[in-house]
């Protein structure tokens, strides 16, 4: 049986800095009896900085959170940055501007750590964010806990299909980040172009009845990956759920197959000066 999953539920992490906002949403939601904290699934990431400090790291997000345990906590990107101080997230560069790169502290290290925040019950799942085939496979060569998650950039122009494979195959549930391309946000920040303006997507988004959006999120769904679209508008997010009525043909997510350009939207080498997918 294929489960199809679009995940609306409460994440953040602390480079979003959204953490103390969210932990007071649910404090509120909790305390009007709208919703039960078993009735959650709540994530948040660690951040570069941090990889020296895990444990310090996610007991600060759980009291901004306002929680006693995460549902998941995710690595955010393979790399450990110079350390700048629990709960500071801004990026860890040199005076040549470039990450400041700390090459003391392994991915084994910091994963071993993310192992003990389980024992100590502080997070019921951990995973990873921003790994590649190689990356992943060392993980689960040490991890005595096996990542439950990667969350990664995919939509139809960076498909990568051949890492959503191998995580599937052994077992680790692909979560997509950047869903829909990232479409304004990714175009303001990167200058990049999104799938949503395609002549195949709006094409087929037309021929279903449905906008670009839905459509996208649909092939992700049918790929049996988690999509995870993000939204400030309330129309958006109804629409958002919109996509369990229809199915994509077999031609059809064929034709979307063709259109991959292996076009990442998100690039955080703008920030950094340096590109840690080199």
């Amino acid at each position: 049986m294929v489960i199809y999953s679009l995940s609306l539920a409460p994440r953040s992490a602390a480079d979003y800095q959204n953490e103390a906002e969210v932990g007071d949403a649910l404090v509120e939601a909790f305390q009007t009896g709208l919703v039960k904290r078993e009735d959650l699934f709540i994530t948040t990431k660690l951040w570069n900085s941090d990889h020296g400090h895990v444990i310090e790291a996610c007991k600060d997000s759980l009291k901004k959170l306002q929680v006693d345990y995460l549902d998941l906590y995710l690595v955010h990107f393979p790399v450990a940055t110079r350390h700048t101080g629990v709960g500071t997230t801004s990026s860890a560069l040199g005076d040549d501007g470039v990450l400041d790169i700390d090459t003391t502290i392994s991915l084994e290290t910091t994963w071993h750590a993310m192992e003990e925040l389980v024992s100590m019950g502080l997070v019921r799942s951990i995973g990873i964010s921003n790994y590649d085939i190689f990356l992943t496979r060392d993980c689960l060569a040490y991890a005595k806990i096996k990542p439950a998650v990667n969350q990664i950039e995919t939509h139809p122009y960076f498909q990568r299909d051949s890492l959503v494979k191998f995580c599937q195959k052994h077992g680790i549930c692909v979560t997509a980040h950047t869903p829909l391309g990232g479409s304004t946000a990714n175009t303001e920040w990167f200058g990049s172009v999104s799938c949503l303006d395609d002549p195949v997507i709006k094409g087929l988004a037309g021929k279903y009845g449905k906008t670009p959006a839905q459509l996208v999120l649909r092939w992700g769904l049918q790929r049996n990956t988690v999509v995870i679209p993000k939204t400030s508008k309330v129309e958006r997010l109804q629409e958002n759920f919109e996509v369990f009525d229809f199915e994509i043909s077999g031609e059809d997510m064929e034709k979307i197959k063709a259109i991959d350009r292996n076009y990442r939207t998100n690039q955080p080498a703008k920030f950094w000066g340096i590109d840690l997918y080199a």
